[in-house]
């Protein structure tokens, strides 16, 4: 029998109970891995973010990962793939909560031991990583003008020296608002724009109607109203194509406004702000086997240190809390949060099988050629993003949370449409982790992307803008590369350009589906 090599330097085993553990860079049928001084046989050549068993798993027991089922054995040897052939995708569903549930707070730090980072000091109190122009359009009949106006403007009347202040003039077209025929929720529709238009990264407001639509401005301002209105005040100009003329007077009379708005806006100074001032957005996407294991769970302790700190977190992808919603409830302040959490991914299965889907359909081609299998498997790891602190709330689709601390916000996994409403839901920065390698951006928060393993990184290093790759490469601890990323956050809060801004990704959509009431 050839040398036995330590199953460290091949694979990963998260946690002492699992009886798998993750290939790191592929292990070769006949590779020879010691565990717990007894060597074990790979069976089969193995790639990079796969399973095998480091022990007999027999037909009908449960396949373990984060000391989580992940799934069902159908009769599994030491060295042997764990596969969709070689295991079921049946895990228990948990829905018991203790009624004396009650989850300490976290270990807060003194005020005088909170960092500070330079912000957007708002008269309401909030407090803005950036500074933007933004050209809101009320519905898709709008949303070419808004583009037009905001990229004129952008190359044509603001420049970082005319006004330093200012990080840019954006808009957000969409394909929602006219008449909502389209099964899209109203009220969604209007609370996003409308917290789009509140957000304390926003300086200054160009709302853009057709003037015929049934989102229109009056609707809008009608939301704002009824919600309190703006919750501070700021530059805010409201223009209809049809009353204007049509496109090209509509365009010219925007960029007229854009130029008498920029001075003002540019008022706005960073000054010193506590880091307990940092919403920040936990998102991942374009996952693979690796995700949980390295970015995710480094992402994870840059949010305890941020919740200690007393910051916000916020959590969204209901659908990848499917297999793993329980571990989430049972860090919940008290039973009626847990109870919350259960209720939302309920809603959201509810919702999915109207459409005749179900969310363990949410593993994309992708995400199963890196080794994510099933969605227990994804959820597992996607759950880590979110640390170890106690759940403070749940909140729908683009509300926003009404303490600090972590909450789960309702809404799907798909990117363009779940990072627009955490920044909705007030997020100032969004940490978005990536196995395959992701690009996307936001209109108006900086995203900052965190990769989960060393080659993509270094492929599309203009647009990852940190590895996490390190801890699988053994380069790094996940503390120190979760601390790394905090020291990063708090950077980009005060200023430095995620590597989205620096490629202008701005994506933007909403979310069209009703939200659970919490």
């Amino acid at each position: 029998m050839m040398d036995a090599v330590p199953l460290s330097s091949v694979a990963v085993r998260v946690d002492s109970e699992d009886n798998c553990a993750v290939v790191k860079f592929g292990v070769p049928a006949g590779t020879v891995v010691s565990v717990g001084g007894t060597g074990i046989r790979i069976t089969e050549d193995i790639g990079p973010g796969h399973r095998f068993a480091v022990e007999e798993i027999p037909k009908g027991d449960f396949v373990r990962q984060y000391a989580q089922p992940i799934g069902t054995s159908h009769g599994l040897g030491p060295g042997e793939p764990v596969t969709g052939e070689t295991m079921s995708n049946d895990i228990p569903i948990v829905r018991e909560i203790p009624e004396d549930l009650h989850t300490p707070p976290p270990p807060y730090l003194s005020e005088q031991d909170i960092e500070t980072f330079p912000g957007f000091l708002r008269p309401d109190g909030r407090t803005g990583t950036r500074n933007f122009l933004l050209v809101l359009p009320t519905s898709m009949c709008s949303s070419h003008e808004a583009t037009q106006i905001a990229t004129i403007a952008e190359f044509q009347h603001w420049s970082r020296t005319r006004f330093p202040n200012v990080d840019g003039v954006v808009a957000i077209p969409h394909s929602k608002g006219c008449g909502c025929s389209d099964g899209s929720n109203l009220d969604i529709t209007m609370r996003t724009l409308a917290n789009y238009a509140d957000h304390p990264n926003v300086g200054g407001v160009l709302m853009l109607e057709l003037g015929c639509e049934k989102t229109n401005q009056t609707v809008v301002d009608r939301w704002l109203g009824d919600h309190g209105g703006f919750s501070w005040p700021k530059p805010v100009e409201r223009i209809g194509v049809q009353s204007e003329g049509g496109t090209e007077a509509t365009i010219l009379r925007g960029l007229a406004l854009i130029e008498r708005m920029l001075p003002e806006v540019n008022q706005a100074r960073r000054e010193p702000r506590p880091v307990s001032e940092i919403v920040l957005g936990l998102k991942c996407g374009g996952s693979d086997g690796f995700s949980g294991l390295s970015a995710n769970p480094a992402l994870g302790v840059a949010t305890d240190m941020l919740i200690d700190r007393r910051g916000t977190a916020i959590i969204t992808e209901v659908p990848e809390f499917c297999g793993a919603e329980h571990v989430f409830a049972w860090r919940g302040k008290d039973a009626a949060t847990g109870r919350a959490v259960f209720a939302t991914v309920d809603w959201y299965k509810e919702h999915a099988s109207v459409f005749g889907t179900r969310l363990d359909d949410n593993p994309s081609p992708g995400n199963k050629a890196g080794g994510l299998l099933n969605i227990a498997i994804k959820s597992l790891g996607a759950l880590a993003k979110a640390g170890t602190r106690r759940v403070e709330g749940c909140c729908g689709y683009a509300e926003i949370p009404t303490d600090p601390g972590l909450w789960l916000m309702q809404g799907p996994g798909y990117d363009q449409e779940a990072t627009p409403g955490i920044v909705a839901s007030g997020s100032n920065v969004v940490v978005f982790t990536t196995g395959r390698g992701t690009t996307i951006g936001n209109a108006i928060c900086p995203v900052i992307k965190l990769s989960s393993n060393t080659p993509t990184w270094e492929r599309m290093k203009h647009d990852i803008d940190l590895n996490a790759g390190t801890v699988i490469d053994g380069e790094e601890s996940i503390e120190a590369c979760g601390s790394r990323l905090f020291d990063h956050v708090v950077a980009v809060a005060g200023g430095e350009p995620a590597l989205a801004e620096k490629t202008k990704h701005r994506e933007f959509q909403i979310w069209s589906e009703c939200s659970v009431s919490l």
